[in-house]
C-alpha cells in the first residue's frame, strides 16, 4: 500500500514538473512572438496663426480676421469731364462710354458717306432737325450745280471723347474724330470744282451727339458740327 502512495506521488511530482516547464515555455513564446505597441500616432499639427496673435507654445491661438469694409467710390469733381460724363450716366442708366465712342465712330461713317452721296433719306434719322436743315441745303446746291462729291475716310488717327453736359432732360456728348480722308469734287464734265483737292488730308471735326432721356428711342443725333482749327 506504502508502495502504491509513494509511486503516485513520484507520478504526481513528474507530471507537475512536466507541466511547469511545459507552461513556462508556452509564456516565453508567447512574450517573445507578441506584436510590438502601436507606434504613437502623429501629434496634431499646430494652429495656424494671424500676425497678430500672441505668441504661447502651450495654447496657440488665433485671432480671427474681420473683413475690412471696403471704401466707396469717390464722386469724380463735378467741374471736371468725368463729372460731366457722370450726370449723363444719372440721366441715362445705359450710357457707356467705351460703346458710345464705338457707336460715333460708325455714325459718322454713314453721315459722311451718305452726305457725299447726297441721300438724304439716310441722313434724316441720324441728324437734328437743324443740321438736316444745312446738309440737305447743301445738297441742293451742289446737286444744282452738277458737281459730285466723293470722299474716302482713308484712317481714324483718333476719337475721343471730349465733353458732355445735361440740358434740361437732354444729354449732349461731344466726340472729336481725328481723320485721314480724301476728298474731291468735280464738275459735271469730270474736271475739278474749283478749291477741291483731292490730296490725301487730315482733317478734326468736333460732332456734338444729343439724346433727350427721357424718350423710349435710345438713338442718338448728330446736332452739330464744327471744325477744331
Amino acid at each position: 500500500m506504502w508502495s502504491d502512495i509513494i509511486i503516485f506521488a513520484v507520478i504526481a511530482l513528474f507530471l507537475g514538473l512536466k507541466l511547469r516547464s511545459v507552461l513556462g515555455q508556452q509564456h516565453d513564446v508567447d512574450v517573445d512572438q507578441a506584436a510590438p505597441p502601436p507606434a504613437s500616432l502623429p501629434s496634431k499639427p499646430p494652429l495656424l496663426r494671424s500676425v497678430d496673435s500672441v505668441d504661447n507654445d502651450d495654447e496657440p491661438t488665433s485671432v480671427p480676421q474681420t473683413a475690412e469694409p471696403k471704401p466707396s467710390p469717390l464722386a469724380p469733381a463735378p467741374d471736371s469731364l468725368a463729372g460731366r460724363i457722370h450726370r449723363v450716366q444719372q440721366a441715362d442708366a445705359n450710357f457707356n462710354e467705351k460703346k458710345f465712342i464705338a457707336g460715333a465712330r460708325g455714325a459718322f461713317e454713314m453721315i459722311v458717306a451718305a452726305f457725299a452721296a447726297g441721300d438724304t433719306a439716310q441722313l434724316r434719322p441720324l441728324l437734328t432737325d437743324d443740321v438736316y436743315d444745312n446738309f440737305a441745303t447743301a445738297i441742293r446746291n451742289r446737286q444744282s450745280n452738277g458737281q459730285k462729291l466723293t470722299t474716302r475716310i482713308i484712317k481714324f488717327t483718333d476719337i475721343d471723347l471730349v465733353d458732355a453736359e445735361m440740358v434740361m432732360n437732354t444729354a449732349r456728348v461731344t466726340v472729336r474724330f481725328v481723320t485721314e480722308q480724301m476728298q474731291s469734287l468735280t464738275n459735271t464734265d469730270g474736271t475739278p470744282a474749283e478749291g477741291s483737292n483731292s490730296a490725301p488730308q487730315e482733317v478734326i471735326d468736333l460732332w456734338v451727339f444729343s439724346r433727350n432721356t427721357r424718350s423710349l428711342d435710345p438713338n442718338w443725333q448728330l446736332a452739330e458740327t464744327r471744325s477744331d482749327d
